[in-house]
Formats: C-alpha cells, structure tokens, sequence
C-alpha cells in the first residue's frame, strides 16, 4: 500500500447483484439496477465496456479468472457481451475437497493455478480475478489461520480477520509468483473490495472490533472498500478523494492514457474528481464532503447530526438524474446505437 496508489474513502455501490454489481461498474462505469442484476437481466444488451475500450485503442486481450461455476451470476454469457476473449472457471481449476472451503476453491491454489493460464495470454492483456475465500461466512481450514480471531462478541467478525489475512497473504504470494515469471514490472495492478464485508445485520460487533459507536455516520464509513493501484516503480501516495466504485474505470483509463469522452457513463477519474459531486448509491442516498442523505434524512457526514433536509436537496437531484439516465441506458439498451 505504501508503494502504491492508495484511495482511503471509496465506497461500496453495489445493490442486489453484490460481485456482478461491482463488476458492472468497473467494466462499463454504469449504475447497478435497483432490483436484480444487469448480469441475469440485460445480458445481451450492447456496453461499451473496458475490454471493448482497451482493445479498441491498445489491442489488449482480456480475461477473467474465477473459481466458481460459470453460470453462477450468468457469467457465461454477460462476460461474451462485456468483450470478454476467455473465461476461466472452475472447471479450468483443479478443484478438490483439500483445496476448496465455503465458495470454492482457496485463493492460495486460485492464484497458483491461474499463473500458467496468465503466463500464455497473448501480450498486452486485461485480466481479472476474482478471489473467494474471504467471503460470508468466512470460514478457513486450521493450517490456512495466520492470524488469531478477533475478540468480539460477534463470531462472524472474529473469522472475519482471519479470512482477510488469508486473503492478504495470497496477494503476497501471488505477487512473488509474477516476480518469478518477470509479469510484475510491466503490469498496473488494480486491488479492489467488490462491496462491504459486514453486513448491517453483524454491525454490532464490527462496532465493538473498531471501538466505535452505532450510527449513521459510523455505518456509512463502514461501507468503504479498499481501492489500491500498484504501479511498479511509482512512488505510493493516499489519495482522499471521496468515490466509489463506479470511478474505477476513468480512474485506470486515465492511466492508460485513454480519453474517456463520449463514454456514455458516470464515474469520474479519482485523480481530479470533483469533490463537490456526491457518491451516489442505488437506494437514491448519497454522500457529499459534508452531509449524508439516507432514508430522507439528511446528516451531517462528521457526526451524523440530522440538518435541514433542504441542504441535501441540491445532491438529490443529481442522484436521481444519474440514477434515471443509468437505467435508461441499460432497459432500453441504448448504447446499441453508438456501436460501429
């Protein structure tokens, strides 16, 4: 992290369709929808998504590397119309009961089995993968606990720390693998949270873990994800700005010195994003600088203090504009008509 692009305020936008959810908005930088997910409802639909972009102007290949079953989230065929040129998933893993735990296969052998596949991937590629140890209920075998549990009342959060050091030393491993392959030096690396890891229903004891008490301004903090961009031989820098997932794809076509113009999309690149723009979540609520609006309640961001709603009402508007043309786009598949 210290070496590395490290956004600190970045939020889960993700709605009913979880994982696909924050999928949808890294590829296509598009609003989730409010019921269901964009990967079982429109996949057929056309989207001017970042494999379509990154071939298009840089002729990379793309790939996605998960251990589960293909069809799980309708993958199979939401990833043919996201660009996708390979999908590898459980049944390009060798998947056993010694090397699988809750969702399937362990992130350590997730990562060591996805290095061949990435070593022949025809140069430059986009690839994704897609971890799932550190998952509800966050279950671990004794020889993979590197980290004693946490003390709460809350066992869900005591394992919690456990799968989230699990999954940290795969990272590591997996890093010192592509440095064994010489794939480390020349690679932009994208590390991201694909939406919250305690749920509301466990927030007690996720409160007690950080000391903190319950309320809207400590639960919205808690929707935070982590966001870090390894670029090797880039110096490290904490980036404030407050965002969302939505902002990912800007943010990494900027650095790739692609122009995100007539994107037909709503993020916005994290190196120069107004901070006067609110984070919008699905429900309609919001963050600014300042204030919290959830529920139609409007609070003040630094102590959850109800405040005149009025004061929100300047930010309502933009959320539910960004919301509605976000739907459009996707229920009447419009960005059919921007295709060659």
């Amino acid at each position: 992290m210290k070496d590395s692009f490290y956004f600190n305020q970045i939020y889960d936008q993700t709605a009913q369709g979880k994982t696909s959810d924050a999928e949808l908005m890294i590829d296509t930088s598009l609003y989730p929808l409010a019921s269901g997910s964009v990967f079982v409802r429109k996949p057929e639909n056309i989207f001017n998504s970042l494999p379509h972009l990154l071939r298009e102007n840089k002729d990379y290949y793309s790939a996605v590397f998960h251990g589960n079953d293909r069809t799980f989230w309708n993958r199979d065929i939401m990833y043919e119309s996201l660009g996708y040129d390979k999908f590898y998933s459980k049944k390009d893993y060798t998947v056993t009961e010694a090397n699988s735990i809750n969702y399937g296969i362990k992130d350590i052998p997730f990562f060591n089995q996805s290095i061949p596949y990435l070593v022949d991937l025809p140069e430059p590629y986009y690839a994704k993968l897609i971890t799932l140890t550190n998952h509800f209920p966050f279950l671990l075998d004794e020889e993979d606990i590197f980290i004693d549990e946490a003390d709460t009342e809350e066992d869900v959060v005591n394992r919690y720390i456990t799968t989230v050091r699990y999954l940290d030393q795969s990272v590591g491993l997996f890093f010192e693998k592509l440095k064994e392959e010489s794939m480390y030096e020349n690679t932009v690396f994208v590390l991201v949270g694909d939406h919250y890891g305690i749920s509301e229903k466990y927030e007690k004891g996720l409160s007690e873990l950080l000391d903190e008490e319950i309320n809207i301004a400590n639960h919205m903090k808690q929707q935070q994800v982590p966001l870090i961009i390894h670029i090797p031989g880039q110096a490290g820098e904490t980036i404030t700005t407050q965002g969302g997932i939505i902002d990912i794809r800007p943010t990494l076509l900027h650095l790739l010195g692609i122009s995100t113009d007539n994107r037909y999309s709503f993020g916005h690149n994290l190196f120069t994003r107004d901070h006067n723009h609110p984070v919008i979540f699905r429900d309609g609520s919001f963050l600014s600088e300042e204030y919290i609006y959830k529920n139609k309640i409007c609070y003040r961001k630094e102590d959850g203090e109800v405040v005149n709603t009025k004061i929100c009402e300047v930010y309502s508007d933009v959320a539910r504009q960004e919301l509605s043309l976000s739907d459009h786009i996707i229920f009447g598949d419009l960005l059919r008509f921007t295709a060659d």
